[in-house]
């Protein structure tokens, strides 16, 4: 079993880098890919941990793109050789963006009476602190009784403060990441639409645009949707990937490896696959 969708707290998780890796060597996954938010930093501190315990540890990254004008995720994964420095650089540029947004976001909150510093925010979430960082202080300081809460109120896309920020389109993130030396797979594809015949198109278009694979497997999935996913990479000749999409206590019902109640598991042909594709 693998997992090829986690997140550390260099990004929206919850565990640092060694402890993710460590949990995943413990549990006997025979590999672990962390796809941090716009960033490699976790995988660049677990790398060395990962291999003296034993761990395949995969590349990974998630980018935010906008697709006929949404934001989609979008995740990257290296599996023959790591980034290279041209797309590490742009990454870099990415990270400004974040941090534009959340002096917006801080703002937009203090008008609400509602306040948090960017010390707290920094105190939270490290270098690079998300939505899920300021929900995260806005449960700690009582101004909603959860994280869902604090997303429905103030930070989701139709609630009272969101923020946009600037995010790359879709077909430059896809393009990016494959000159950058990477395999591009559409993550969590219900989120995109739940219209499978909406999403079909959806997704045909974007694998005109360089997308080289799906998650099939992902701890939002029921058997049902699976099985329409994997018709679907099928039908597009897209790539299979899959992983829990892990972030610790950020989302507690979600386990590494396995998902929302021990539901989810991805094989290792999936792994072995996409290194097949990527290794002409």
């Amino acid at each position: 079993m693998i997992d090829l969708h986690t997140h550390t707290d260099e990004s929206d998780g919850t565990l640092i880098p060694v402890e993710l890796v460590t949990a995943a060597a413990q549990m006997s996954l025979e590999a672990l890919a962390i796809t941090d938010h716009d960033t490699f930093a976790g995988y660049d501190q677990a790398a060395s941990s990962a291999s003296e315990l034993g761990l395949d540890l995969v590349c990974g990254i998630e980018l935010s793109t906008k697709f006929r004008g949404r934001s989609v995720h979008l995740l990257g994964y290296f599996l023959q050789n790591g980034p290279t420095e041209d797309f590490r650089n742009w990454v870099t540029a990415l990270q400004q963006a974040r941090h534009v947004r959340n002096r917006g976001l801080i703002e937009r909150l203090a008008s609400k009476g509602v306040q948090i510093t960017a010390e707290e925010l920094k105190q939270r979430g490290g270098t690079l602190p998300g939505r899920p960082h300021f929900a995260a202080i806005l449960a700690q300081k009582g101004y909603v009784s959860s994280i869902q809460q604090a997303f429905d109120e103030y930070l989701d896309e139709s609630a009272a403060c969101y923020v946009a920020r600037e995010e790359p389109s879709f077909a430059e993130g896809i393009a990016r990441i494959t000159s950058g030396g990477g395999l591009a797979s559409l993550p969590h594809p219900g989120r995109v639409s739940r219209q499978h015949g909406v999403l079909e198109e959806s997704v045909g278009e974007m694998r005109d645009l360089g997308l080289r694979g799906i998650e099939v497997y992902h701890s939002d999935h029921s058997a049902e949707d699976q099985c329409f996913y994997e018709s679907l990479a099928r039908n597009l000749d897209l790539a299979i990937t899959g992983g829990s999409d892990f972030h610790g206590e950020t989302k507690p019902r979600v386990a590494l490896g396995t998902g929302i109640d021990g539901k989810l598991s991805v094989p290792r042909s999936v792994l072995d696959n996409l290194r097949q594709i990527t290794s002409f």
